[in-house]
């Protein structure tokens, strides 16, 4: 009798555990539809900048299409040979009307300018139709450091 009760605790636990796999795999939303046109609606801009580091940001629409998309940044000292490249993966929630792209850029130089566009893409690597125009920024110092937040203001970007 002990076996055939151990025989239904371990069916009726299994037939949970499915049901339950079933039920959180039914909550994932479908991919959205692909956005007719990407526009960046804030930025790029200088979110942080210190010592060896810096954060670019940027909103665009929603881009739709895989939930998996890339921010780059393309960038380099000669505005005219932007060599160097950053990616930063993202998930992008198909319910937001925005997304908002970060992109770490580690191994800056100190007192440095560096110009960068940014541009973002699907996980399979097209495009998503938008492209920066080429902006600037001075790396600081050691020690310096900018935010971008009412107290410590980051020099405008051009």
């Amino acid at each position: 009798m002990n076996r055939v009760r151990l025989k239904l605790a371990i069916a009726a636990a299994a037939g949970g555990l499915l049901l339950s796999w079933n039920l959180v795999e039914a909550q994932v939303p479908a991919p959205a539809k692909k956005a007719a046109r990407v526009n960046i609606i804030q930025g790029p801009e200088l979110e942080l900048a210190r010592y060896g580091l810096v954060i670019i940001r940027w909103t665009t629409n929603n881009p739709g299409g895989s939930d998996i998309h890339f921010g780059v940044v393309h960038y380099g000292t000669d505005p005219k040979n932007l060599s160097q490249t950053a990616r930063s993966q993202i998930r992008v929630n198909p319910n937001h009307p925005e997304t908002v792209f970060r992109v770490r850029l580690v191994e800056m130089k100190p007192r440095t300018t560096y110009y960068y566009r940014v541009t973002a893409e699907e996980s399979n690597g097209k495009s998503d139709g938008v492209e920066s125009p080429v902006r600037q920024f001075t790396t600081p110092g050691p020690g310096e450091e900018y935010a971008a937040n009412p107290a410590s203001p980051v020099p405008p970007s051009r």
